[in-house]
Parts: C-alpha cells; structure tokens; sequence
C-alpha cells in the first residue's frame, strides 16, 4: 500500500485531494486492522488527512444479533473513508501538524 499512496502523491496536483474506502477484516478470528496501515502509508507518502468518515455497513443490526449467537466474535460494521489533500507548493504544513504523520 505505500506504493499506491506514493504514486497517488506524486500524480495529484498540489492542493487537490484523493479519497480511499476501506475496510478492516479477521483472520483466524483476530481483528486485522487494514484500515488504519493504509491511514498510515498515506501520511507517510506526504499526504494531509482532511477528513474521516465512517460509513456504516448496510443491514447490519439484524445480522449482527443473530451472528452473536453463533460465533464468539463481532462482525465489522463499517469502513472508513479517508479522505486526504496534498499541500500547495510553497504552503506551510505547520498549521496542519496534528492531521499529518506524527513524528
């Protein structure tokens, strides 16, 4: 995934953004957060996170009441949608430090 977000970053122009749906999975039963490894390679390419929203996935309360009498872990409800922005040239990235890779 830091491929795809340095190739991103290096086509866009300054000052316009790009936006990525994802979701997390299981494996074994184990939670793997996908989610948050592609908001990191994002801001580790040089992108700014604009915003986050969490989409809910569709009809997942009645199937999430009977899944919990079957199976010993939750289902994943939503995804995220990050969307990020990519500085103009000459644009000062302080003002913007709490939404970019922490250091």
């Amino acid at each position: 995934m830091a491929r795809v977000a340095e190739e991103c970053y290096r086509v866009l122009k300054p000052g316009k953004h790009c936006a990525v749906l994802i979701g997390n999975t299981r494996k074994y039963k184990h939670y793997v957060p996908i989610a948050t490894r592609v908001l990191l390679a994002f801001l580790d390419a040089g992108f700014i996170l604009r915003e986050e929203v969490i989409k809910l996935q569709w009809k997942m309360k009645t199937t999430r009441e009977s899944w919990l009498c079957k199976y010993d872990f939750l289902l994943i409800a939503h995804e995220h949608l990050y969307i990020f922005r990519k500085l103009e040239e000459g644009e000062s990235p302080t003002k913007y430090k709490r939404s970019m890779k922490w250091l």
